[in-house]
């Protein structure tokens, strides 16, 4: 029942047919020599939203625009040598699938489609050099058509805005965020489930975020959303660390006070009523006993200063939540302050692992190239296209960690593209005696491949049956089908397709595993060198390269089930960066413990990577915490975030086999 096609996908799949035929009309009309291309862009770009088609129709001009470019700058100088050209060409694709994999928005739609775009034009015009610049516009006029008129059809019939569906996952995301909340407050120790999701979408969010600024009259929603993300981004860390400081607190024998207690079943409820109204607040818990040990203050001071943040974070996203869809302009609701480290990131704040990248790239341009050397000394005619299609399949398999999977998948779709083609090419479409037939005939598979498109899961899937069965039926032979000449171009472009899925899994068979690894040491390193990296601008990048990479690693684990899952290296790396930031207030008898502190982390961390597994702290930082923690309690004013970022550090990287601290925290005042 879930399966069943809902009528926002059958109105996106109608638009997406209607914009298609289109293209392919004035395709034909103009006589251009492959018009199928122009359908098959249609399918290309299209999205159920019209600011995520937007951005992609203008970025994939670009990028055509840049690769057919190239196709006329390189063909005539390489065409007498062609395994130098075959070089060129896979050259180009290396450097450009690297660029395109660097990006994070839809501009990485510039790189990747000038990457393929070069094979695409120069190879089929090697015979007849002398046409590239003719060859090359063809090219740029039949796609350029199905951008436009897929852009054009979406913008004018029903458009589908970013806004509300980016409210609606915001607020799907809140409410998982919501439920790892309520568990941690209700000591449920089912929370791995939530916090994955959480960290798997918040990429997904972003995507959004990136196409909501191709909406028009989305200034206000635009201001907000990234308001939210930047709140959503700090309340990960905060969860991951209140969890350990709760459940330090509830093994201690002096257990959880009834004012706490209290506290975390109101804000609880307030969590599962939807956040509506003020969250609850109560006074600051204080051991039951006077005489509990320090180390239990230290455990109420982490918790009490964590539930606040989080009663803060949590209004602050709901009121931002609300603020995000087609309404009139208004003004950012009034906010928490955002510590520096928590702030949108700006640029150099992604983590990109470059090696895996590089190899990725160089993959693929090194299968191009053993494709083209196939071609050139089998002397196959059609072999040229075989090629171009066996690059844009190649390039789709550049950043895919597992291949087997999507490779059965991608060879068993193929084969039903060739047959559908087949029996539309030689069965049907000749038959089709005007325009108006032939579309017709064609609405039946490709209303169904504009229904995959709109569902999740189902993108690649739609892609290959649209892209392929265009390909493969070469439309512009409509009316004069030659068997013996579409079977072989058939044949070429089913040997491509056989090719690049099968050169993915020879190259690639390391899987996720090696890739998650490579993230978790990439956290250590990062941690340790957060001692001796000073200013707020490298904070900052520091807490967001740390939660990229943590929604980055995430689906590999679940891939590949195994390592550990990055949550305890993110909150000791935030908890670093808050210590970074009050150290200029204390004075010198305290900052250097605290000091100490963050250097004997950052030692603990180059442990790591030298040892390349986990391994036990050194027995020295249990007691440099608790002295940091004793000087710091110490000092006048509110240090209450300093010291909970001490007792985190403390319960993750060291839990203690007795409840009470270390002489040197005897004296903590609270």
């Amino acid at each position: 029942m879930a399966m069943r096609p809902n009528a926002r996908q059958w109105l996106f799949s109608l638009k997406a047919f209607l914009a298609a035929m289109l293209a392919l009309y004035i395709a034909l009309a103009l006589g251009l020599p492959r018009p199928y291309w122009a359908m098959a862009t249609v399918y290309f770009v299209s999205h159920p939203l019209t600011g995520a088609t937007r951005s992609k129709a203008a970025y994939r001009v670009a990028g055509t625009v840049l690769g057919a470019a190239a196709a006329v700058a390189t063909v005539p100088l390489l065409v007498n040598m062609p395994i130098v050209l075959m070089a060129a060409i896979s050259l180009w694709i290396v450097a450009l699938v690297y660029l395109s994999t660097l990006q994070r928005s839809p501009r990485a739609y510039v790189f990747l489609l000038a990457a393929y775009t070069l094979p695409i034009v120069a190879l089929p015009a090697v015979d007849q050099p002398a046409q590239i610049f003719d060859v090359a516009v063809a090219r740029i006029e039949e796609i350029v058509i199905g951008i436009v008129c897929a852009g054009l059809v979406g913008s004018v019939i029903l458009p589908a805005k970013v806004a509300p569906a980016l409210r609606a996952r915001a607020a799907s995301w809140l409410g998982d965020a919501a439920a790892w909340a309520d568990d941690i407050l209700c000591a449920n120790p089912r929370e791995d489930a939530g916090r994955h999701r959480l960290a798997a979408d918040i990429l997904a969010l972003d995507q959004l975020i990136a196409q909501l600024s191709y909406d028009t009259e989305s200034a206000a929603s635009l201001r907000h959303a990234r308001a939210l993300r930047t709140r959503m981004t700090a309340l990960m860390p905060l969860l991951s660390a209140l969890s350990a400081v709760l459940q330090a607190l509830r093994m201690h024998p002096a257990g959880v006070p009834d004012s706490l207690a209290q506290l975390l079943a109101g804000l609880s409820q307030w969590l599962r009523t939807g956040m509506a109204g003020p969250a609850p607040r109560a006074d600051r818990a204080a051991p039951a006993d006077a005489a509990a040990d320090a180390w239990h203050g230290c455990l109420l001071t982490a918790a009490n200063s964590q539930l606040a943040r989080l009663a803060a974070l949590c209004s602050d996203c709901a009121a931002l939540q609300h603020g995000i869809g087609d309404r009139p302009d208004r003004p950012l609701p009034k906010l928490s302050a955002m510590p520096t480290a928590d702030a949108a990131p700006g640029r150099g704040a992604h983590h990109h692992d470059h090696g895996m990248l590089l190899f990725g790239a160089v993959s693929t341009g090194l299968a191009v190239f053993c494709a083209g050397l196939l071609w050139i000394f089998s002397g196959w005619t059609d072999g040229a296209g075989a090629v171009a299609v066996a690059s844009i399949a190649c390039c789709f398999f550049a950043t895919i960690d597992e291949p087997r999977p999507v490779a059965r998948s991608f060879l068993r779709w193929s084969a039903v593209c060739l047959v559908v083609a087949s029996f539309y090419l030689f069965l049907v479409v000749p038959h089709a005696q005007s325009f108006e037939t032939l579309a017709g005939m064609l609405a039946v598979p490709y209303l169904g491949i504009g229904m995959l498109i709109a569902r999740p899961g189902f993108n690649l899937i739609a892609m290959l049956l649209s892209v392929n069965t265009a390909s493969f039926a070469n439309i512009q032979s409509v009316y004069d089908a030659n068997f013996l000449g579409t079977f072989n171009g058939s044949l070429a472009n089913a040997a491509a397709m056989l090719f690049a899925p099968l050169w993915a899994l020879a190259t690639r068979p390391f899987g996720a595993s090696v890739a998650a690894h490579r993230l978790i040491r990439a956290s250590w390193h990062d941690l340790a060198g957060a001692a001796a990296w000073p200013g707020a601008d490298h904070d900052a990048k520091l807490g967001a390269r740390m939660l990229d990479r943590l929604g980055q690693l995430v689906p590999r684990l679940g891939a590949s089930r195994a390592g550990p899952d990055g949550f305890s290296e993110l909150h000791v790396g935030f908890c670093a960066l808050a210590l970074r930031r009050a150290l200029p207030s204390m004075p010198a008898a305290a900052r250097r413990p605290v000091r100490r502190v963050l250097a004997l982390v950052a030692r603990h961390y180059r442990a790591r990577l030298r040892h390349g597994d986990a391994i036990a702290t050194t027995a020295a930082l249990p007691g440099s915490i608790d002295a940091a923690i004793a000087q710091v309690g110490a000092l006048p004013g509110n240090r209450d975030d300093a010291i909970a970022a001490l007792v985190v550090l403390r319960v993750t990287l060291h839990q203690p086999d007795t409840p009470g601290m270390t002489d040197s925290g005897a004296g903590i005042e609270h």
